[in-house]
């Protein structure tokens, strides 16, 4: 499977590499002109693509391991220091600091862990795409930025500053991990490690030979991120730091070879043109933003016999997106976005509480020898938190429109319908005690130790068609490079449906008479069931930065 994938990613940059020695940006239109006939020799020696003019001949690309060996092509323009920099990776990583407000409700129950089902290891392998796709171009034959000794270097210092960025920060700050299971959570070293490679394909062939190699860089890098919080393993604040780390770590590295190494080593320049929204509207996209809106469930619960409805709040939601769009003139486009939003709810404890009511009221019911036999065997409740979000997945497509202002800015819209897939908050409970338990004289039943959990609450959505628009603001700031301020608003309208089970008290506590129980006489004695629809709206203000094309 890793070989065929990686087979996969050589045959795509090949195709890509066969068609970028076409200059489109300088292609002039077609007329019809008499040449005055005169003999005489001329010469074209320059076979290097350059900033004067168009490559007439393309030599065929040769493997390239000459890995010490220095060259410099003829008419490629030095870097000052700092002369590309874009510096994309700091509002990243502020916008980590930002979302850190994330773990609150998590924090509020020290008694809770947080577990998720979802587990893939693929994000262990993707977070080397980067530095693969390099080396294997360059190995191919594929003329890049510089050449093998430059090109390490700026490797090399890449992935140094980065662990050091990375590893003073994650042993300094010590967060945990949402799984539990270690306090260096923040910032992630894998997304951290896949911005690097990404950039590193970015300024090798990205800015040299097709914004598509940049594209399929952070694209991978984004989806190595999204992996790390599906798994458990990292908090979006940790992903969004270590993406601004990564890139801000590579650009550096870069910065610096231009000081170290000045204009040696340097084989191709950056593809001819200036930033422009009005000649390249096309873009890829990542971005980061704080959803507003509707953040409230209400479930009425009084009519179950409740002293209080449930009605559940939400912080402000966290969205974390991708998004691109082709265009087919300065104006007109089609596209898609595929956004995560993450909405935490305000703590536990009104959920819990309900939960030690149940247990008590169990209690109540009881006689007294009995009350006492039950208090005695449990030694612990706690509570596993399989998911602390009511989180949406949603994948948009539509129209997409731009409106030029001037070279380098554009107002931007679009229309766009969708699919939004929803996944559950969830809380498990979790029982444990020992059934050997004696009091003076009296024996009582005794058992082995026992620990029984289950689903105690959970609330969910259905799937539903979502429907979208939005303006933005964009600037272009370097060569494909541009930045984007947006408000985006979506609504939806969803079947939230609450469940709520407090049977497994009983069934942990005395399971040979629970099995006397029919599932519908267990259903209306020990759980509620909840349905409301609800119209729900989204805005999301936030920034991205784009690679245009």
């Amino acid at each position: 499977m890793m070989r065929q994938f990686l087979t996969s990613l050589f045959m795509l940059a090949a195709a890509i590499a066969s068609a970028e020695s076409i200059d489109y940006n300088n292609l002039e239109p077609l007329t019809l002109t008499v040449p005055e006939m005169k003999a005489e020799l001329s010469n074209v020696s320059n076979e290097h693509y350059n900033l004067k003019e168009m490559t007439l001949k393309a030599p065929a690309p040769k493997m390239d391991f000459s890995f010490f060996k220095s060259k410099t092509n003829p008419d490629t323009k030095p870097y000052k220091f700092m002369d590309d920099m874009t510096f994309v990776g700091v509002p990243l990583f502020v916008s980590g600091i930002i979302a850190k407000s994330e773990k609150t409700a998590f924090k509020q129950q020290s008694k809770h862990s947080l577990v998720t089902e979802f587990k893939t290891g693929i994000d262990d392998y993707t977070q080397y795409f980067g530095p693969a796709m390099t080396v294997g171009l360059k190995l191919a034959g594929v003329e890049g930025r510089s050449d093998w000794p430059r090109l390490l270097a700026c490797a090399g210092m890449g992935y140094g500053i980065m662990a050091l960025l990375v590893n003073g920060i994650k042993y300094t700050a010590k967060e945990m991990r949402p799984d539990g299971s270690q306090a260096n959570s923040w910032p992630s070293g894998h997304t951290a490690t896949s911005f690097v490679g990404a950039t590193l394909l970015h300024k090798e062939f990205g800015l040299t030979r097709s914004p598509w190699y940049s594209v399929a860089g952070y694209g991978i890098a984004t989806a190595t991120g999204v992996m790390r919080v599906l798994n458990n393993r990292h908090w979006v604040s940790d992903v969004l730091s270590g993406a601004g780390i990564g890139i801000l770590s590579g650009e550096l590295a870069y910065a610096l070879s231009d000081v170290f190494f000045k204009g040696k080593g340097l084989l191709r320049n950056d593809i001819p043109g200036i930033a422009s929204v009005i000649d390249h509207p096309s873009f890829f996209s990542i971005s980061m933003g704080i959803g507003l809106g509707s953040r409230d469930l209400d479930f009425e619960m009084k009519e179950y016999g409740w002293a209080d409805n449930l009605n559940l709040k939400f912080q402000a939601a966290t969205a974390v997106g991708a998004e691109g769009a082709y265009f087919f003139n300065p104006y007109i486009g089609v596209g898609g976005r595929l956004r995560v939003k993450s909405s935490p709810i305000k703590g536990w404890n009104n959920i819990t509480d309900f939960a030690w009511e149940d247990v008590m009221g169990f209690f109540y019911t009881l006689e007294e020898a009995e009350a006492e036999y039950v208090m005695n065997i449990i030694d612990d409740i706690d509570f596993k938190i399989e998911s602390d979000h009511l989180t949406e997945f949603a994948f948009d497509l539509g129209a997409y429109f731009n409106f030029p202002l001037s070279n380098r800015f554009a107002l931007g819209s679009k229309l766009l319908i969708g699919r939004s897939i929803m996944q559950e908050l969830n809380l498990d409970a979790v029982i444990a005690g020992n059934k050997s338990f004696k009091k003076g004289d009296e024996d009582y039943p005794t058992g082995p130790a026992f620990t029984h959990e289950w689903d105690y609450f959970t609330v969910g959505g259905n799937k539903s068609m979502k429907f979208g628009t939005g303006i933005s603001l964009t600037y272009a700031y370097k060569q494909n490079f541009s930045w984007k301020v947006f408000l985006d608003y979506d609504v939806t309208r969803k079947t939230y449906t609450m469940d709520y089970d407090i049977g497994g008290y009983y069934a942990g506590l005395f399971p040979e008479d629970m099995a006397e129980f029919t599932p519908a006489e267990y259903r209306d004695y020990f759980t509620a069931s909840k349905s409301i629809k609800k119209t729900m709206h989204s805005f999301v203000f936030g920034g991205s930065f784009a690679i245009n094309f």
